[in-house]
């Protein structure tokens, strides 16, 4: 057996940045669709439900960004530079071993039975709805001894992190601590940047298997049992649905929200809901707009140096956008996804760029986010100004737009000062 190698741990944690991504986008999407209150078709018995179901659901995907952070670290602890790219969703068949099916779906029945299992910890008996399982399975079993890192073959998220924490195990013995864990520092997200509990440095091993522990227990509750987990939230919610159902047959607690919506015709149309609505098309291509931006904010800072001004600006621009996005994801959820899909209304595609890496740091990076916070501000004062999410998506972005241009302008000055 060929010992275990930097690069074969840094393919691993793309994916697992590759997989917390996508799992974070599918429980944002089936959120956007949940309805709202009263006024949306819902008793007070469950709009108080599904408003707990909001908060629950919003709580989850903050953790998956905090399961984010915590990969980017450990990658960034390696010495290479965290990934922020990932596929469009859906992913296809085989993307992904254990059977695990990722797509873009209002909440339902189906949706709620998929999250539980796909935050199932090992032994537990719970199977996918049967509208998400694949017809093939797929292995990755490749023989022999190779340099190129192939994909590990897991049966569950957990165990998928296991064999990680076991590779930086096997290495550091290789190798060394101090030779495994060279990556600086200072590039990493810490507290100072977010409060989230994945900001926290990777220097070493016991640092590295710490980060994996909260990723793993926060998701499934194991090996101990946590009533606060990914998991058991899931559950509650099912719970709950089945109960309000019992009482209500007709209860519907989402809008009927495309699957996997598309912006354009895509080269395998099967499964996509093309959006042909120019309403529910401006604001999706805003949405998604404003989450690149996001994630290209989130990329340069890991980039900047800890203490940083920028660092933090980045990172805190970033949290206001998804401030933005919110309104305007929940608004294309509420809108028509056009003639050809009858009684199917649109949804946010969170549409993945070819290349979300971070821009060379300075004046360009700078110019850059300027042009691009412009164009989403002028983009939303577009929108209907008679929708209060429009407005508070446009008044967001203003928001940052002053900022952001605030911040660059006094650094210009401060360059033209020192020359």
């Amino acid at each position: 057996m060929m010992a275990v190698t930097r690069e074969k741990i840094v393919h691993a944690l793309y994916e697992a940045a590759e997989l917390e991504h996508c799992l974070m986008c599918a429980y944002l999407y089936a959120m956007f669709s949940l309805r709202d209150g009263e006024g949306e078709g819902l008793n007070a018995e469950e709009a108080e439900a599904v408003a707990n179901w909001r908060r629950a659901i919003l709580g989850i995907s903050v953790g998956e960004m905090s399961h984010l952070i915590a990969v980017w670290n450990i990658t960034a602890a390696l010495g290479a530079a965290p990934r922020f790219g990932r596929d469009n969703l859906p992913l296809a068949p085989g993307v992904l071993p254990a059977n695990l099916v990722v797509r873009l779906a209002p909440f339902s029945d189906a949706v709620i039975q998929h999250f539980v299992y796909l935050e199932r910890p090992e032994g537990a008996a719970e199977h996918d709805d049967p509208s998400f399982e694949s017809a093939e399975v797929f292995s990755r079993h490749a023989p022999g001894v190779r340099l190129t890192p192939t994909g590990y073959q897991y049966r569950s998220v957990g165990e998928f992190y296991e064999e990680i924490a076991a590779d930086l195990r096997r290495l550091t013995a290789q190798i060394g601590e101090e030779a495994v864990f060279c990556g600086d520092p200072r590039l990493q997200l810490t507290q100072a940047e977010s409060k989230l509990p994945g900001a926290t440095p990777v220097t070493n091993l016991e640092s590295a298997l710490a980060a994996i522990e909260h990723i793993v227990v926060e998701g499934e509750g194991a090996p101990r049992h946590r009533e606060n987990s990914h998991y058991e939230r899931f559950r509650q919610i099912r719970a709950e649905m089945r109960s309000l159902k019992a009482k209500n047959p007709s209860f519907s607690a989402a809008h009927p929200s495309a699957e996997n919506p598309v912006l354009r015709r895509p080269p395998e149309p099967q499964g996509h809901v093309w959006l042909h609505d120019r309403d529910a098309i401006a604001t999706v291509d805003l949405a998604n707009a404003t989450y690149a931006l996001m994630m290209r904010l989130l990329a340069a800072a890991y980039g900047l140096p800890a203490g940083s001004d920028e660092k933090l600006l980045y990172v805190h621009s970033a949290v206001g956008l998804m401030q933005a996005m919110t309104p305007l994801a929940e608004r294309a959820a509420r809108l028509p996804a056009g003639p050809s899909f009858p009684g199917i209304n649109a949804g946010m595609s969170f549409t993945a760029q070819r290349n979300a890496a971070a821009l060379p740091s300075g004046p360009s990076a700078r110019r850059f986010f300027a042009e691009r916070i412009q164009e989403l501000n002028a983009a939303a004062t577009a929108l209907d100004r008679k929708d209060p999410r429009c407005v508070t998506a446009s008044n967001v972005l203003d928001a940052l737009r002053s900022k952001l241009l605030a911040a660059f302008d006094a650094d210009a000055k401060a360059v033209q000062t020192s020359a």
